[in-house]
This record gives structure tokens, sequence and C-alpha cells, in this order.
């Protein structure tokens, strides 16, 4: 499989670390929406009335400084580290454009799914804030 198939492969949507979120989130704070296309950067998971909006990051696509987020490949490396800062770009324009809006964000790395009790204590501690 050539690496272009491997990487139209990757979902946009209903990833497997975003259903574990939103796993722990039913138990937590239901009624929540997702993919909210009328807000910024169309969050991952919105609490309208609370003016929280949850995104679910790869670690590799923007750029997160765990191992994962720092590997890059080795061929066509220029394209994938302008892609990359591209996307942290983007995600900078969206966090401040929340700002704007009085919204809190929380960002949540795929590299933290692996302890899911520290990451429903994260989840908790930004709802109730």
């Amino acid at each position: 499989m050539e690496r272009s198939d491997i990487m139209r492969a990757v979902k946009g949507r209903d990833t497997a670390p975003e259903r574990l979120v939103r796993s722990l989130l039913r138990a937590i704070a239901p009624g929540y929406r997702l993919y909210r296309r009328d807000l910024p950067g169309a969050p991952d998971i919105a609490y309208i009335g609370r003016k929280k909006a949850i995104f679910v990051h790869g670690c590799f696509w923007h750029g997160h400084d765990c191992r994962r987020g720092a590997r890059m490949p080795k061929t066509n490396a220029d394209y994938w580290r302008r892609k990359i800062a591209r996307n942290r770009e983007r995600d900078e324009t969206t966090r401040a454009q929340y700002a704007v809006m009085n919204w809190s964000v929380l960002t949540i790395w795929e590299c933290e799914m692996r302890d899911q009790s520290a990451l429903a204590e994260r989840l908790k501690t930004f709802l109730r804030g």
C-alpha cells in the first residue's frame, strides 16, 4: 500500500480517540453536540450552553511535543513539516477565535488516551470550570 493510500484512509471524524472521549463524557456530562460547523474549527465536541469546545487531536497531525508527534516521515519531509506547521497555525487561530467569543477550549491529545482515569478527571475539571 502506498503512503498516499494510507494517508487517504485516515479518518477525519469518529476516530477511536474521539469515540473514547465521548464514552467518558456520556458518564460525566451528556448533552454535547458533535462537529458544529457554525463554530470555529468545527469542534469535535461542543457544549453550546456552557460555551465549551473540545478538540481531540492526533499527535502527528497537529505536531504535539510527544514522541509520536515529534516523529517526521523520512520521505517528503518538507511537505509534512509545512503541513503540520499550517495545522498548528490553524489551531492557534481557532483558539483565538474562541477567546474572543468567551468560550473555553480543551485540546485532548491522542497520547493522553492511555490513562483513561486521568483523562476523565481532566474532562470533569474542564466542564466544572
